[in-house]
């Protein structure tokens, strides 16, 4: 999918959230155990429930690389569960020499189909270069986390800047917002709202907000841009908002009240 595409969508469904699935056994409804595949059976309940609200869906990968070949089997089927005018984003935080990575970008962008990959960027820009040469795909950098050990090295200062901000001028520099994404946590929005004036055309794709606890309304003032330029991810608070047979509507109920939220900011900022 390419950037107008998605920022039509955005448009087009005053929407700009992503849900999660990060999907576990141990905390999906219990009636669905009886089910073939349980994780497959509530993942589609959920996709179904909540397409209409949402433009992406993020697939944790480790949630079902955990259950081996039976896991990936069903992390395929959820993909293909997605309808296709909506964003799918492969959370697999991969990086590593070029020829690995290029092995890398084929699992997800060529077998799988994703739409886009989560990248780390400690190896630098040789080993992230092969997932920029698919068209209408993206890489999503790691750059300022949500979790307390963003500050162990993200937060270190590398001369006049922060760790974080040298990845994003490293790599913005390199590849274009037409594919580059960065994962700005919701959690630190002062920060997210100075990213923004470093790179202000590049999508972020924010996780933190519901379970984490970040504030929607604060991280769209600091983070919006003339195209929206954000992505809102919430996981739990989305699919795990109900737990007994009514959990898909629960979590429908969860994603159409953040989705009108997002339709009144929208217009708050003139995006339409």
């Amino acid at each position: 999918m390419n950037r107008n595409q998605l920022v039509n969508q955005i448009k087009q469904k005053k929407s700009f959230l992503c849900v999660g699935l990060d999907s576990d056994i141990k905390k999906i409804p219990s009636h669905l155990l009886n089910e073939p595949n349980p994780l497959l059976s509530f993942n589609k309940a959920i996709i179904a429930a909540t397409k209409d609200f949402c433009v992406s869906y993020k697939i944790n990968t480790a949630f079902y690389e955990a259950s081996g070949a039976k896991g990936w089997e069903t992390m395929e089927q959820t993909l293909e569960a997605i309808p296709q005018e909506i964003f799918t984003i492969a959370d697999a935080k991969r990086g590593d020499i070029g020829n690995t990575s290029d092995m890398y970008a084929r699992a997800f962008f060529e077998q799988l189909n994703f739409d886009a990959v989560t990248l780390a960027p400690y190896m630098g820009q040789d080993s992230l270069a092969p997932f920029f040469s698919y068209t209408d795909k993206w890489g999503i950098v790691l750059a300022l986390t949500s979790n307390p050990g963003s500050a162990d090295f993200e937060q270190l200062h590398v001369g006049e800047q922060r760790l974080y901000e040298r990845v994003i001028d490293t790599f913005s520099s390199t590849f274009n917002h037409e594919q580059l994404m960065f994962v700005v946590g919701a959690t630190k929005p002062a920060e997210l709202g100075l990213i923004r004036k470093q790179v202000p055309n590049h999508f972020f794709l924010v996780p933190g907000v519901g379970a984490q606890g970040g504030s929607l309304q604060e991280v769209t003032k600091h983070g919006i841009n003339a195209d929206c330029g954000l992505l809102i991810n919430a996981s739990r608070s989305i699919i795990y908002a109900g737990s007994g047979e009514d959990f898909a509507e629960k979590a429908a109920q969860e994603a159409k009240s953040m989705a009108a939220e997002m339709a009144e900011l929208l217009t708050q900022y003139h995006i339409n």
